[in-house]
């Protein structure tokens, strides 16, 4: 071993080394933090990381130690360690920000695993040799025997380049806009305050919801039944006949928007469309086992009216759960700092994009629902995103070229 030509075992002693140095670095200083590099670090350390292979390449022309991080060897080495790390990653369960679990995965940076030493140096190395690999066959370059090549290695180099020396410049913040007072103020992950070069007034916010539907708990832990599988059934029209474990139901009124009218020994519901309306249905429950029957009202409440229930018998009730959402949209000014100012609609994975900002719905006020008078919104922004995109096209186009300039029989 280390007798040159180098081979696997060499390659692969070099990469337990550097996994070894970045656990001893984890559990001697802690995590690798990112915040440094932000612009113009991060484009000065990439500056100097490629001229550092420049002159690393210059010399590997008389140095044959160094001509060897750009073989097979060292290229199939890196790649494999680099990759047993990543499946790692994706099978133990990563934490944002600073992790304060006990454990030795979490000891050696694993539930971090992007700011943990040992996949930083192993993705440093990878990137050396990516590098020295490229620039190897740049040098006696073909284009018909070299397009695929290059446009795939050329194309992760980047990808990977600047998706690591961007992370530090991504902003993700968090917005809480209502009606009648544009919001320029967003937070952090450290819950820090951020003024924005743009401002957002929530106009209308909307929810469309799935129909209601009709569970069966028990009456005295209001647990739904079955305990383990919990069964219902959607109410979308009347009337309507359903079966419901053992009770047979037949919803004979609907109301969409409703309020309660409460007698004396009874409650009703009419049409209500203002603030706090709730879907009611009218059941008659009929057991045919038993010989049970039961009839009133079922609804889910809101925020204004509660909720009601059915008393099937002494250990059962139908009731109707909060209902779920389709989807939710946020009609919104948007005003700019150069003066720009428009309206848009912001809806669930259709985020919006201004001044190099994407705008996506995240959530509202749940306790009011669908007549929630603000709307959360989560901002993000990465300038260094074109880039990585420029690197997925270019493998993308080097993955078509394989076939276009492949060697025919």
């Amino acid at each position: 071993m280390w007798k040159y030509p180098w081979g696997y075992k060499e390659g692969f002693a070099i990469n337990a080394g550097l996994f070894t140095t970045g656990i001893l670095l984890q559990l001697s200083i802690g995590r690798f933090s990112t915040d440094f590099l932000s612009f113009p670090v991060n484009f000065i350390s990439g500056l100097l990381f490629i001229f550092l292979l420049t002159g690393l390449h210059i010399l590997s022309r008389k140095n044959r130690q160094i001509r060897w991080f750009s073989g097979m060897e060292a290229t199939i080495t890196s790649v494999s360690s680099f990759l047993i790390l990543v499946i790692v990653m994706g099978l133990i369960r990563q934490h944002s920000g600073v992790s304060t679990e006990a454990g030795l995965l979490n000891v050696i940076g694993f539930t971090q695993m992007l700011s943990a030493w040992s996949f930083v140096l192993l993705f440093v190395y990878l990137e050396m040799v990516l590098g020295l690999v490229i620039l190897r066959r740049l040098q006696h370059f073909s284009w018909k025997k070299d397009i695929p090549f290059i446009l795939n290695h050329l194309g992760l180099f980047i990808a990977l380049f600047a998706g690591v020396l961007g992370g530090a410049d991504m902003q993700r913040l968090q917005m809480i806009v209502g009606k009648e007072l544009p919001e320029w103020r967003a937070t952090n992950d450290k819950n820090e305050v951020v003024e924005l070069p743009l401002a957002l007034e929530l106009n209308q916010f909307s929810i469309d919801e799935y129909p209601p539907k009709l569970m069966i708990i028990d009456s005295e832990t209001g647990k739904t039944l079955p305990t383990n599988q919990p069964a219902s059934v959607l109410i979308e029209k009347s009337p309507v006949k359903v079966e419901l474990l053992g009770w047979t139901l037949k919803v004979t009124k609907m109301l969409e928007s409703s309020a309660p009218v409460i007698a004396t020994d009874s409650v009703r519901y009419v049409p209500y469309f203002s603030d706090g309306g709730a879907a009611a249905v009218f059941v008659e429950a009929n057991n045919k086992k038993t010989k049970e029957t039961a009839k009133g009202w079922v609804s889910c409440g809101s925020y204004v009216f509660p909720y009601n229930a059915l008393t099937l018998n002494k250990k059962t009730s139908v009731v109707m759960p909060d209902r779920e959402p389709k989807k939710y949209a946020s009609d919104v000014n948007v005003y700019s700092k150069n003066g720009k100012s428009f309206r848009s609609v912001i809806e669930v994975n259709k985020p919006l994009k201004v001044d190099g900002w994407k705008i996506y719905q995240t959530g509202y006020d749940e306790r009011r629902g669908k007549w929630s008078e603000v709307t959360k919104l989560e901002l993000v922004k990465d300038p260094w995103l074109w880039l990585v995109y420029t690197g997925i096209i270019m493998m993308m186009c080097g993955a078509v070229s394989l076939f276009v300039f492949a060697k025919r029989n």
